[in-house]
């Protein structure tokens, strides 16, 4: 039988381009030098089964139903079979982690199977996630297990169905092997179900990329892992030289700003904004201990271990963002030996987030544009009032546009068009109901000085403030489910954030608020970094 699988077009350019490590094998904790890379062969598992895969991403690489659900699909994504042309290997990068430089990091538990060329001309790279152990392996076996997974196979296509720039995931298979994980960090250890997903992107190059090499004083392979990205991943840039080395940080300065934008627009929270996690394309990149804030909270973050300095608190991401950029800027200086240059990139994500917040936030209130002289202190005050109470986010943008400003409405109309976004209505003083209503009515009046009607405002907010996103609690319900061997949760949640905009009336409970129960419950609130 003749496999689309066996057609696809490999080129392979990381490891054909750049400079691979001497040593081969899987021994873990090792210094690789002068390399961008370790080859390295999945490590095969028992009885791989398909949980799902995403439609989207298989017809990138012109992969039918039909082909997906083959078990020969399922057992090159598991990482038992490689087809033809695939050159497995895995990537050597270092990083700031928690505003410390940690050295040496790399694909501890991803092993890249090679860059495919579509028919449209478009280079995808290829990653399983868990599927054994590299050189880069530190203290853990390489693996992952199905809660993660299920967390990054969902979130991955939930974001790029939200329109926030991100990689991608082909698929979901557990591996039928028991997977030892210590969740919490507190000496209690359980088996857990192992499982692999395949993740998708133009590139997996991140800034810990650059950082090792110029850590490392390899300035060579430094300027050779430039000149790849830029010939690969930037070519409208031009052929590389110190100018264009200028050009490109730049760009990804710019890149960066536009997602970190889009995250705060949808209430995403990276929970882990370490530079080996900072995609050099832009793209949210390794789904960890991420969340999506039910309650507006700036300080939340969902990560325990950031609990106590909360570092990569939602309201704090844009300025980890521009911190990061200038560890990459530090690790690129080397090339262009001029301060003002990258500080003018530097300058370029400041400008670029200011202004795309401003206009973010004025399409999330169903303005036409902004305009510094009113709308700057109403998005202020909003966000003060947003956090008087225990306000859910996504609910209140969406209640938010169906508030009339063609009809006068009394003060008690208003509140009871926003209560459903309320976790505890009894908080609501009448101290704070006053500070609400003064906020709507100077929103409704500047709506009315847009003179759009309340329809065309209602679909312009709903096609920028989602109904359903992928909240913790949910995610946790599917892997419950899933760990039972009941997969239905997760496809059908795959389903439903394929249409995050849509009114979808069939699915509203998955549009709800977060359940009480779900407030402190494992899973459901705060996560560790454990896979």
């Amino acid at each position: 039988m003749q496999f689309k699988l066996d057609q696809l077009n490999f080129d392979n350019r990381f490891i054909q381009e750049l400079s691979g490590d001497k040593i081969t094998g899987h021994t873990p904790r090792r210094q690789v030098e002068d390399a961008c890379y370790s080859l390295v062969t999945p490590t095969p598992v028992s009885h791989p089964q398909l949980v799902a895969y995403a439609k989207e991403v298989a017809e990138l690489f012109d992969l039918s139903a039909e082909d997906c659900l083959h078990d020969y699909f399922t057992q090159v994504f598991s990482g038992n079979q490689q087809v033809k042309g695939m050159e497995s290997y895995a990537m050597c990068y270092g990083g700031h982690q928690f505003g410390h430089w940690a050295g040496q990091l790399g694909d501890g538990r991803a092993i890249n199977l090679g860059e495919v060329v579509n028919q449209k001309g478009q280079r995808w790279a290829l990653q399983l996630k868990g599927a054994g152990l590299t050189p880069y392996s530190r203290t853990a076996d390489g693996l992952a297990v199905l809660r993660s997974s299920v967390r990054e196979f969902l979130c991955s296509e939930a974001m790029f169905h939200l329109g926030v720039p991100t990689t991608r995931a082909l698929s979901l298979i557990t591996t039928g092997e028991q997977v030892i994980r210590d969740m919490f960090y507190d000496g209690n250890p359980r088996a857990e179900l192992g499982a692999v997903v395949c993740r998708v992107a133009p590139s997996f190059v991140r800034f810990g990329s650059f950082e090792i090499h110029s850590a490392r004083q390899d300035i060579e392979l430094l300027r050779q892992l430039v000149d790849y990205t830029i010939r690969t991943d930037f070519p409208h840039l031009g052929e590389p030289s110190t100018e264009v080395y200028q050009t490109w940080f730049h760009e990804v300065c710019a890149k960066t700003a536009e997602m970190i934008v889009h995250w705060q627009r949808v209430g995403f929270v990276h929970g882990v904004m370490n530079t080996d996690n900072m995609s050099i394309l832009g793209l949210t990149i390794d789904y960890g201990p991420y969340g999506w804030v039910d309650n507006y909270d700036p300080d939340w973050t969902p990560n325990t271990t950031d609990r106590e300095y909360r570092r990569y608190r939602f309201g704090h991401q844009p300025q980890i963002a521009a911190w990061n950029l200038t560890q990459l800027a530090n690790a690129i200086y080397p090339l262009i030996e001029q301060v003002e240059p990258l500080q003018e990139g530097l300058n370029i994500y400041s400008q670029a987030f200011i202004v795309g917040y401003q206009e973010m936030m004025a399409e999330k209130l169903g303005l036409q544009v902004y305009d510094a002289q009113t709308d700057k202190a109403l998005i202020d005050d909003l966000v003060k009032v947003l956090v008087l109470v225990e306000t859910d986010m996504t609910i209140f943008y969406r209640l938010l546009a169906d508030i009339s400003t063609e009809t006068e409405l009394s003060d008690a109309d208003l509140l009871i068009q926003l209560s459903a976004a309320y976790y505890q209505p009894e908080q609501l003083t009448e101290l704070i109901k006053a500070d609400i209503i003064a906020w709507l009515r100077r929103y409704i009046a500047r709506v009315q000085q847009d003179k759009s009607d309340d329809m065309y405002r209602k679909q312009a907010m709903n096609a920028v403030n989602p109904k359903y996103v992928l909240r913790n609690y949910l995610a946790q319900l599917a892997i419950d489910k899933a760990e039972q061997g009941d997969h239905s949760m997760v496809q059908e949640l795959l389903e439903v954030l394929r249409h995050p905009y849509d009114e979808q009336p069939e699915h509203q409970a998955w549009a709800e608020k977060r359940p009480d129960w779900a407030r402190t419950k494992a899973g459901c609130s705060m996560l560790s970094c454990s896979s």
